[in-house]
Parts: structure tokens; sequence; C-alpha cells
């Protein structure tokens, strides 16, 4: 790679397509056209491709292909276990519990519900960004009929402890669903350790495209659609199936279990390379997250006295990362996360996102904290 081709340091926004699976996608962009709803050798051919995929993310999972819906991505699934659980258990209840941390993809569908009849209470989260376990046990209530929290926040990191919250929500009847988008292809996301009922993954997260998606399903668990129609898979989500993307999805999910082990090491050693430099170089820094139960491609780490915003940008056409916080006037706009955690402003003001990637490599990160550390520098 050339010194002058930007370094791309922000995996947990999106990451590339993986050369393997666009491979494997190519025979569906030219000659695999087929409905797989037909009955005839283009629908068969196109039926195959998607109950191969749909056995490829089973199989990441740990779960049966039959409990496993394509979807357009991490927003649709979240709105289809959400409201589809809300609609179908709102004659048993209409309380929903989540956490302060949450992604848009989550927050925003319980704050549609609250203005439908149904009570949200969100759960506070530790400094380290970990949701207070004593405080969600104390939120339960009879008519509690979802849990819903994100396995991994995606801006520091920290890892939710869902499967002591599955052993809570099986005790009251309380259906469970997480948010799986950051950790799917990260580190292993076994349904049934984790205890869940709905799990959901977004393509674009895991070097698959943009604009596909799944969600797990427990068999057995109440849900209602939300896209009516022709009564496609299994008659939950209506919509030809996108094949070419679910054939990239299910390449990429098999990647990702092959590669698991491995890939959690290669992302651990090279987020660690770049905390290290980076607090060699910046004594003061803070690091913000748990320092075990975290994402090992993720590092949020606060400068004083620094703009993130401004470094953000003025890095923009060299290193890409994200900031923690945005700045108009005289005003900082703290992340929903970073406030959860209590960070206070001028620290959130300070506050970068660094997330590795299959593709990053030591050589970028001793190059990224180089051209971070002049831009801090000259700011």
């Amino acid at each position: 790679m050339s010194k002058h081709t930007p370094i791309y340091l922000d995996y947990n926004a999106t990451t590339p397509i993986h050369p393997g699976v666009a491979q494997a996608m190519l025979p569906y962009l030219h000659d695999h056209f087929g409905n797989p709803s037909s009955g005839h050798w283009f629908g068969r051919q196109a039926r195959t491709a998607v109950e191969q995929a749909r056995r490829q993310v089973a199989d990441l999972l740990r779960c049966r292909p039959e409990e496993i819906i394509f979807t357009s991505g991490g927003s649709e699934s979240n709105n289809l276990a959400i409201k589809g659980v809300a609609e179908a258990l709102r004659h048993k209840g209409r309380h929903i519990i989540t956490s302060q941390i949450e992604h848009p993809a989550v927050s925003e569908v319980c704050r549609y519900l609250g203005k439908q009849g149904f009570e949200i209470t969100e759960v506070p989260v530790d400094s380290l960004g970990r949701i207070r376990m004593n405080e969600l046990d104390a939120a339960v209530r009879p008519d509690t009929i979802l849990i819903t929290v994100m396995h991994a926040n995606n801006e520091v990191g920290a890892i939710q402890p869902i499967a002591e919250i599955s052993e809570i929500a099986r005790k009251r009847g309380i259906v469970l669903h997480t948010d799986a988008a950051q950790s799917a292809g990260k580190i292993p996301v076994h349904v049934s350790r984790l205890g869940v009922d709905l799990l959901t993954i977004a393509g674009h997260k895991l070097y698959a495209p943009k604009g596909v998606g799944a969600l797990y399903i427990r068999s057995g668990t109440p849900i209602e659609k939300q896209i009516h129609g022709a009564n496609h898979e299994r008659g939950l989500r209506a919509g030809t199936e996108n094949v070419l993307e679910i054939v990239g999805l299910g390449a990429a999910c098999q990647l990702a279990r092959e590669e698991e082990s491995h890939r959690t090491e290669h992302l651990s050693a090279l987020r660690d390379q770049l905390q290290e430099r980076l607090l060699v170089r910046f004594p003061g820094a803070q690091v913000n997250g748990h320092p075990r139960e975290g994402l090992p491609n993720t590092l949020s780490i606060s400068i004083p006295g620094v703009n993130a915003g401004e470094i953000v940008s003025q890095l923009g056409d060299r290193v890409a990362l994200s900031a923690g916080a945005a700045c108009h006037a005289d005003q900082v706009h703290i992340s929903a996360t970073l406030q959860a955690m209590g960070v206070p402003p001028e620290q959130a003001r300070g506050t970068f996102r660094f997330s590795v990637g299959s593709f990053t490599t030591p050589e970028e990160i001793r190059r990224a904290v180089d051209l971070f550390a002049a831009a801090v520098s000259d700011n």
C-alpha cells in the first residue's frame, strides 16, 4: 500500500466487501438471476443459493437454518424483532426494557413504541459501559414482555452480559432480543450460550454488502410480520429475496466461522498495538470502555484539550476514524453512550473511536499514529 493511500480505521462504521465474498456473489450478478419463488431451473438455482446462505448464517450462530430470516439489514432486523414481539404480546403487557446506550436502530424503535402506548425503561450503564444488572433486574415488572440489549457497543466496544440477562428473562417468561451487529464476526456469537430469543446481524459489519442482514428467531418465539405481501421468509418478511446479497452474507458468515479464533487474535493484537502507541504519544489520554469485556477491534480514547471533530476532519483524506462528540459553536453534543457512561463534556470533546479490521496491517497502525499525533500537535 502506498504511503499516500488513506488508512481505514473505521471498521465499526462499515467494512469492505471481502474478496471471497465478492467472488461468491459474481455468479448471481451475471448468470443466476432467477426468482427463488419460481419453479423452473433459474428459480431453483436461486432458491438453492438462498438456502445455502441460510445454513451458513445458522452455522455461525450455532442455530437451525429455519430460525434465520433474511432482511435488508440490521435496522430492519431490529424493527422486526422489537415491533414484532411488541405487537404479538401486547395483550400480555406493554412494558419493554432496553439500555441507555443502544444504537438508534433500537432506541428509535423503542421511542416509536413509546408513542404507541408502550412503556419503555432505559437501564443505565456503569462508567465502563456495562449495563447495571441490579437495575435491570429491578426494572422487570409483571407486564414486561421484552428486553432488548445490544451484545456489544459500537462506540466503546463494551460487551454486555447477555447470558446473565437471559437468566432473568427466562425466569420471568420475557422475550430477549440482542443486536449483535457489532459483535458477529469479531467474537463468538452463539445463540444457545447467549440464551436469546432473537438476534440481529448486519451484513456490512462483517465484510458482506450493505443492504442485507438477518434475524435469528428462536422456534416458538411470538412475532408479528412488519412487511406484508407474499409468503416469503417463512411468512415473516414479504418481498422477493435479494439473492445476490444474501449469497454475500452467507459467504461472509462462513468466512467468519472458519476464521473465528484467528480473527479475534489478529484484531486484538492490532488494537493493543494501536493503544500502546497512542498512550506513549499521549500519556494523559484516557481509554474508555471495559478493559476485559470489550470488542477486540475497538479503541475509544480521550485526549485532553483536543477537539476530536476538528482532528477527524483534518485527517479525513489520510486516516479514517470517528469522533465521540459533535462540537457546534460553544456547544458539545456528546454521544448517548459517552453521556450514559458519565464521561465529562471536556473529555467527550476529545474522544476518538478507532476500529481495526481484517485488512488492517501493523504498518498502517504505525503510520496512522504518526499522522494522528502530527495532526493533534498542529491543532
